[in-house]
């Protein structure tokens, strides 16, 4: 489950859960369920919603406690998996144990190092969760470490 900053962000914003549903097309029920992490949102959402607002990833997934506004980004799956790639390299692990360390099968994590699919959100905390790393580095928002603060 991640531990996110999401009703804070919204509330911040002075939106409803309906109003915030409005803007991704869902519910009011399913932003509840990101808001009370029962629930993941999407990644591209979740990208979307940084975008538009002006957070930072790591913020709004609760991996720091401070926002840090980096500007807009583009998402893309080939520099992601280029960041995944090199944090694996600099941790010296191979793709199965660092599967194995966040708890996945190393068939789907290696889907998301080689840049055939955009990785998930559950799948990305995870990684930062572990290696304590920041997730705005991985999608390329910020030239700064790695590692969280």
């Amino acid at each position: 489950m991640i531990d996110n900053n999401l009703k804070y962000c919204r509330e911040e914003l002075e939106m409803t859960q309906e109003e915030l549903g409005y803007v991704f097309g869902v519910s009011k029920n399913t932003v509840s369920g990101w808001e009370n992490a029962h629930d993941t949102m999407p990644f591209n959402k979740l990208i979307k919603f940084c975008n538009m607002y002006d957070y930072s990833l790591d913020f709004v997934c609760g991996l720091i406690r401070k926002n840090i506004k980096y500007g807009k980004f583009e998402t893309d799956k080939v520099k992601i998996s280029k960041k995944l790639k090199e944090l694996r390299t600099k941790l010296n692990l191979s793709q199965q144990a660092l599967a194995d360390n966040c708890n996945f099968l190393q068939a789907t994590y290696s889907t998301y190092e080689t840049g055939k699919y955009l990785i998930n959100t559950i799948t990305i905390y995870t990684i930062c969760k572990t290696y304590n790393v920041s997730m705005d580095w991985i999608v390329g928002r910020t030239k700064n470490s790695m590692k969280l603060f």
